[in-house]
């Protein structure tokens, strides 16, 4: 049944494909279809806003318009389904900057014999969030370095510059589970005592979801500690570092 009530509105001038809004609604009305941002049916947005703060080009606000009304149990049936079905989320085959393919400049490559003079600095597995446990040893009282998946890959010195004498934890906040992270990260906060956390992500949008989602994490764990974000290009260069 439509009822006039508030509901979000989405500029798609405005929306940059970012991603940002779409772990911060709990009701999963929020998707991104071609590189923007959509609210996938008017009866899983509650209408209350939780998702304007998250966005960095204001491209979000609360309307009153005629809509479906809200309706809980289409919203639990759609986190049911979008936990059944991650891998196959419509955002797949977007039009996100981050799927647009590149050829960059000829890297320089590594010789065998100064690849052999390399020593890993990883101190410890599993790395992915989702394996890394929250009561894990190694993240006791750690400075916790979170990785998105692309960056081991595009920076060649990752383990001389970020990894050494850290602990890790690494994924893609574009095709994983968000929610499941922020939960994961909450964990994490309230049983390792972590010292301080350090973000590294790429410069495409769909990344800066990561950060977000850490920040989510510490927040619902009431657990402050220092945190750095820092931006990769896609060309294995930092662009970007700012600490909070």
């Amino acid at each position: 049944m439509k009822v006039t009530r508030k509901i979000i509105e989405i500029d798609e001038e405005l929306c940059d494909g970012c991603g940002n809004c779409v772990p911060s609604c709990a009701e999963g009305a929020l998707q991104i279809v071609d590189g923007k941002a959509k609210v996938v049916s008017d009866n899983l947005c509650d209408g209350l806003g939780a998702c304007l703060g998250e966005c960095p080009t204001g491209a979000l606000r609360v309307i009153e318009r005629e809509a479906e009304d809200f309706d809980e149990e289409a919203v639990e049936k759609q986190l049911h389904e979008k936990k059944l079905n991650t891998a196959a989320e419509p955002a797949l085959a977007c039009g996100c900057p981050s799927s647009t393919v590149q050829i960059l400049s000829s890297p320089n490559a590594i010789s065998p014999s100064s690849a052999q003079n390399e020593e890993s600095t990883l101190g410890h597995w599993p790395v992915q969030i989702k394996l890394v446990p929250a009561k894990a040893p190694f993240l006791k009282g750690a400075d916790l370095l979170v990785l998105a998946d692309c960056v081991p890959v595009s920076f060649p010195t990752l383990h001389r510059d970020f990894l050494k004498g850290k602990a890790v934890m690494m994924g893609c906040p574009k095709f994983d589970d968000a929610e499941e992270y922020i939960d994961k990260f909450a964990q994490v906060f309230k049983e390792a005592g972590i010292k301080s956390v350090t973000t590294v992500i790429m410069e495409v949008p769909c990344c800066s979801g990561l950060p977000m989602i850490v920040k989510k994490g510490m927040d619902q764990s009431g657990v402050k500690v220092p945190m750095e974000q820092i931006v990769i290009s896609t060309k294995g260069k930092i662009i970007n570092s700012i600490k909070e």
